[in-house]
């Protein structure tokens, strides 16, 4: 006896949301930024394959641990066209995330430790105004408390 094939289950933009927590408009700003795909009925209605579920399910979760769009799209790109992330690929690309997520933990914390020492007293060339001149980046090139282009 022959086999048939899995029906392909396609999904509304509000099942989508519905199914993933993320809000239709969410869904829609995803697939301009090309992170997920629909077809269009000839009702020109949204239609998405119940893989997108796992898609969004990996941008979600990326953008909790405040991975860029950008780079979200760009580690998806790598994937076959159409083929959901499988857990092997969060593990590859989340190893290559943590030096980026590792180097934000540390910025925030010396933000966090210096908060109030520098808040808002425009001292732009001070070594010790990790808020608004990390590093003294301007000092190195300007003088004073303002900058002027």
């Amino acid at each position: 006896m022959p086999q048939i094939p899995e029906k392909v289950h396609e999904l509304t933009v509000g099942q989508l949301s519905a199914r993933s927590g993320a809000a239709v408009s969410a869904l829609h700003f995803y697939e301009a930024k090309g992170l997920i795909s629909s077809r269009r009925t000839s009702g020109n209605q949204r239609r998405y394959n119940r893989e997108a579920l796992r898609r969004v399910a990996f941008v979600r979760a990326a953008q909790r641990v405040g991975i860029p769009l950008a780079s979200i799209r760009e580690a998806l790109s790598q994937l076959p066209e159409e083929r959901t992330p499988t857990r092997e690929d969060w593990a590859r690309l989340s190893e290559n995330w943590r030096a980026v997520l590792d180097q934000r933990i540390k910025q925030l914390s010396s933000l966090r430790d210096h908060l109030d020492e520098c808040i808002g007293c425009g001292c732009l060339s001070l070594k010790s105004c990790a808020l608004s001149n990390p590093d003294d980046v301007f000092g190195e090139r300007l003088t004073g408390s303002r900058l002027s282009q």
